[in-house]
């Protein structure tokens, strides 16, 4: 079995391919401070190309976990996401409440695909 990184660095691959699947690191914004909705645009647009890089797209994804660190963002993060998502091929999905590494990042996102 192959196994090919993507966008490694001294702590991880920004996402990993084997055995047919894509696992895509959970991605945060650049782009800070910003609103949840520029945050979340931007970490989607990092999990498309890692995904296109791999060989697949968001069509495929089968799950994703998703953390805010104010359940109140959901709802500002869901339009972002339902705006992306393709609404035919939509993962198992999870959100949760967590503290980020940098106080000023309001969502992480990691997905897992197939290619």
């Amino acid at each position: 079995m192959s196994i090919v990184r993507h966008k490694s660095n001294k702590f991880l691959s920004g996402a990993v391919e084997a055995n047919g699947m894509v696992y895509v690191a959970g991605m945060t914004a650049d782009t800070l401070p910003a609103s949840v909705t520029v945050q979340t645009t931007e970490v989607l647009a990092k999990i498309d190309a890692l995904l296109a890089a791999a060989g697949s797209n968001k069509s495929k994804i089968v799950s994703a976990t998703i953390w805010v660190t104010d359940i109140r963002f959901r709802d500002e993060m869901n339009e972002v996401w339902i705006a992306w998502a393709d609404p035919a091929n939509l993962p198992a999905r999870a959100c949760i409440t967590a503290q980020l590494n940098n106080p000023l990042m309001s969502v992480e996102i990691a997905v897992i695909a197939v290619k």
